[in-house]
């Protein structure tokens, strides 16, 4: 389980490591995959920038990576394999429950059966160039909580054979973090975060259960890193132009214009400091919680450089918070 550290920029894993308390979200660098013509990636990637990237990022003092069995249909595995490896002091976090084509780069469907659990870790663990994977999470967001038990019956068994070393659910229901907590091995949850969403019933059940909390979306899919405009729009093939129903920080593609006020209300409290837009949002995540553990994305050097800028410059102060959290409406949700 997470310990407090004396560094307000660094965190102590379950295995008893003290780690920079940033990691890298791998789904970008998988590229393109789709649920027939929806595309489910963020578009067209170049595996050698995304390797160059890994590596300036590891220079930098970054150790921990999360990727998915189904992030480009597998190919980010692949690719973070191909970076990594078996490279000892990298934590490499993965996830199950989503399978898909790799010849067709076509979803296929959710499953949890043992055998698909099982199949599905023999098969990351080869993409991946692993002896044992580090953390393996539960993918299906909003699976039924009591047949979720059967699950973790199979990931503690994993545990157990030393195929994995803990494990967790990616989901955003607090009563689903909550079901497994108390299970030796269940460490983390990783559920979407950020600015615009502090999700206090989340917080309260890691912080009272003493997980990790993997803050996905921390960049609330792109929108806080200041780079997109009412008429910009995204690529043919990334996601965050599909119709999906959970898809709330884009619209047709573009930026949704109820967050074009919040992010002006914010943008001078978050770039205080010297700091960037970026590195501001992950900074207001690092000042939220002893717990938060951001995964920002990434595809290219410059934007690892600037994320893990974030860690040198630390959590916001607790005055900016505040003023934060005055602008956007949200004191009463804390």
């Amino acid at each position: 389980m997470l310990t407090k550290t004396a560094s307000p920029t660094t965190i102590t894993l379950w295995n008893g490591r003290e780690i920079p308390r940033l990691g890298m979200g791998c789904w970008a660098i998988g590229g393109p995959f789709f649920a027939g013509d929806t595309p489910l990636g963020w578009g067209e990637v170049d595996d050698n920038e995304s390797v160059e990237a890994i590596d300036r990022a590891i220079a930098l003092g970054i150790r921990f990576f999360d990727t998915a069995s189904n992030y480009g249909a597998g190919h980010s595995e692949e690719v973070l394999g191909r970076a990594v490896g078996n490279r000892d002091g990298i934590i490499v976090a993965t996830k199950f429950g989503f399978a898909t084509d790799p010849e067709t780069k076509q979803a296929i469907g959710a499953f949890a059966d043992e055998a698909f659990i099982r199949s599905s870790v023999e098969t990351s663990l080869r993409r991946l160039k692993r002896d044992r994977l580090d953390l393996l999470q539960f993918h299906i967001n909003d699976f039924p909580l009591e047949q979720s038990d059967a699950v973790f019956d199979t990931l503690e068994a994993l545990r157990a054979e030393g195929k994995i070393d803990a494990f967790g659910w990616s989901t955003d229901f607090p009563d689903r973090a909550a079901r497994h907590a108390d299970r030796a091995g269940f460490v983390s949850v990783q559920h979407t975060m950020n600015v615009f969403d502090p999700v206090p019933e989340m917080i309260a059940v890691i912080e009272g259960k003493g997980l990790i909390s993997i803050n996905r979306g921390p960049l609330a899919m792109g929108l806080l890193t200041g780079k997109f405009t009412a008429d910009k729009a995204v690529g043919a093939k990334d996601v965050r132009g599909a119709a999906l129903p959970w898809m709330v920080y884009f619209k047709d593609g573009r930026m949704a214009p109820e967050f074009s006020a919040r992010l002006d209300a914010v943008r001078d409290l978050l770039t205080s400091g010297g700091r960037t837009l970026t590195q501001g949002a992950l900074a207001w995540l690092l000042a939220r919680s002893p717990r938060t553990f951001p995964i920002p994305g990434f595809r290219t050097i410059s934007q690892v450089e600037e994320n893990a800028g974030a860690l040198e410059k630390g959590p916001l102060s607790a005055d900016v918070m505040a003023a934060i959290d005055a602008a956007l409406g949200m004191g009463e949700r804390r």
